[in-house]
């Protein structure tokens, strides 16, 4: 007999950042995770043991980080209550207080790369024009900084070669596109990925030892992004692999002999390796269905360290020994005592469409329901909007919550969804509102049609898109909804794309439209416009100090419901932004949903 287990028990989890590395001797691996209650830096031993707790934030939440290749300091940044204005620190690898090396406290920082000397630290930062990010050569000695090259783009440093002389950046160029920029340290460089026509995504992988190489991800002329090598000696690129799904993350031993890189196989992971000196494919071990969130390789190539998360499991630290295949957990991320048995996995499922096109999506169905019962269901829809549901452990286990109190979940990569193409990627731009709705409208059919749901008490959820989505929904299709939540999504399409950041302003009109030139247009698809014809209640949450989705979106959205007599609900985080990172406010958050489900849904009050 399945237990029964409270939302406390879900949601007691440690959460990890996407964020792990070896130490350039192999002996320790660093993360990030919550497990103080906020997201902090950490070391344990390769193969487990004794963690060492580096950072001690209360406010501040660790993002990413870099080990200096002589092992002895670890980079990283961090922001003050999600404000996302990165500051860049220095510690030393076996504790002590954080050194900040940064004095512009309203600009962003990120994107740190250790010179093969450890003398110096590359970043990302707009701190002299806030719509422009520049490379910054700082010298963690003296703090001199020198900025290599005059932009024209958004640059971020990748990846510094071995021998010192060449850095590899990534540049978000004008609208969508993106490219490669190889910069010699004299501040000469020139675009490695040079391309005409169709924009391109792309992205700086590992060096060859000799520093004459470097491995890339791009999907010019593909669907899909497949790894390629550049040459310098030759000023070109060619093809390693390339296949009809997504590559992900490509790791190089030291020596250069093995090449591992992930494969994103309808939304899960798959490893996958060659011998280079040999010439052959490498046999990896089978990953259980779940996703790699960030994935180091140690430098002799034996082992692999994964952040690991899966449907049934919260993110954990893996180590897989790639000739034996053994994987040991080092971290336990399930703290509630649930038996992992009782969890239900996913299955992933199609339905059509109005234009013929099948809809991947994951849909999680209660166990042991009785013949002939009607169960209520949740449609949940992703942010991004060009980011993919997959299978993991998502808001603190709320998925599984309502699968384990009856709820059947239905969790779409409607389009503009990651991981299936770019051309199916690219339906979503400058038509948001428009032919995702129509997806969002069959997935709601989709769940009608199951025999075990009850038609009357369906809800829709998402947050940021999929908070817009979710008001695109209740609003434009009431009559489908029991209920809906909002979590930080847009409400006002011109007035969202005003306030967006800065540096969102060179693609902002590709990627959705221009609040001034396409304003009636935007006007047509943004929910406030339809706050009338919503006939379902409403829970509304808002971190205050959100830089992405202001709190006057959700404000206005609320204020237009109130006065057509709609019922709303209305939370505002006064200590978050566009995600809570202490733990006691995400919980928050994700215990008020699953509240108002239940309570709108099966009449229930949480658990």
């Amino acid at each position: 007999m399945t237990k029964r287990y409270t939302f406390e028990q879900f949601a007691a989890v440690r959460q990890f950042a996407p964020a792990v590395a070896y130490s350039p001797d192999g002996t320790r691996i660093a993360y990030v995770d919550n497990a103080s209650g906020q997201m902090n830096l950490s070391v344990i031993p390769s193969g487990g043991g004794e963690v060492l707790q580096l950072t001690h934030f209360t406010e501040h939440a660790v993002r990413e980080f870099a080990w200096s290749p002589d092992g002895q300091q670890i980079a990283f940044f961090a922001d003050h209550d999600s404000d996302e204005r990165h500051q860049i620190y220095l510690i030393a690898a076996s504790g002590g207080e954080p050194r900040k090396l940064t004095a512009a406290d309203q600009a962003q920082h990120t994107s740190l790369v250790w010179s093969p000397d450890s003398k110096t630290l590359a970043y990302a930062a707009n701190d002299r024009d806030p719509a422009v990010v520049e490379v910054i050569l700082h010298d963690v000695a003296s703090g001199e900084t020198r900025r290599p090259i005059k932009p024209k783009q958004r640059y971020y440093p990748m990846v510094w070669s071995p021998d010192g002389e060449h850095l590899t950046l990534w540049a978000r160029m004008p609208g969508m596109d993106q490219n490669i920029v190889l910069m010699h340290m004299s501040g000469d460089h020139h675009i490695a990925t040079q391309h005409d026509g169709n924009d391109i995504r792309c992205m700086p992988g590992p060096w060859t030892p000799d520093s004459r190489s470097f491995f890339m991800l791009l999907d010019q002329e593909q669907e899909f992004l497949g790894l390629a090598r550049y040459m310098l000696d030759y000023n070109r690129w060619v093809w390693v692999k390339i296949t009809d799904h997504d590559i992900e993350f490509v790791k190089l031993s030291q020596d250069g002999r093995y090449l591992i890189w992930c494969e994103n196989v309808d939304g899960c992971s798959a490893l996958y390796g060659r011998d280079l000196y040999r010439e052959q494919d490498m046999t990896l071990p089978a990953l259980p269905q779940g996703v790699v969130k960030a994935m180091s390789l140690k430098a002799d190539g034996t082992h692999l360290a994964l952040v690991f998360e899966r449907a049934l499991e919260a993110a954990t630290l893996l180590e897989i020994d790639l000739k034996s295949g053994a994987q040991h957990t080092l971290t336990q991320s399930m703290l509630g005592g649930i038996d992992l048995a009782d969890l239900i996995e996913p299955k992933l499922v199609t339905f059509p469409t109005f234009d013929g096109r099948q809809i991947p999506a994951w849909l999680f169905r209660p166990r042991g329901a009785a013949a002939g019962e009607k169960h209520p269901a949740l449609l949940s829809i992703h942010g991004g909007p060009e980011s993919q549901e997959r299978p993991e452990y998502l808001h603190l286990g709320l998925y599984q919550y309502l699968a384990h109190r009856g709820f059947v979940v239905l969790c779409p990569n409607i389009r503009g969804s990651t991981g299936y193409g770019i051309s199916y990627q690219k339906l979503i731009r400058r038509d948001w509102g428009g032919d995702e709705l129509k997806d969002i409208e069959h997935a709601a059919l989709y769940l009608r049609s199951l025999p075990e749901v009850d038609s009357a008490r369906i809800g829709v959820h998402g947050r940021s898109f999929g908070g817009f989505a979710t008001l695109s929904a209740v609003s434009r299709l009431p009559q489908y909804w029991a209920c809906g939540v909002d979590v930080v999504g847009p409400a006002n399409l011109p007035t969202f794309l005003k306030a967006t950041p800065p540096f969102w302003k060179s693609f902002i009109k590709q990627w959705c439209g221009d609040p001034d030139e396409d304003y009636d247009f935007l006007v047509s698809r943004s929910p406030t416009t339809y706050a009338e014809h919503i006939k379902c209640p409403l829970l509304v949450i808002q971190g205050a100090k959100d830089p992405r989705v202001v709190q006057a979106e959700s404000a206005q959205m609320v204020e237009r419901i109130r006065a057509a007599g709609g019922d709303v609900t209305y939370y505002v985080d006064e200590r978050s932004g566009h995600v809570p990172t202490r733990r006691e406010d995400h919980f928050l958050w994700i215990s008020k949903i699953a509240a108002f489900l239940e309570e709108k849904l099966s009449g229930k009050a949480s658990s």
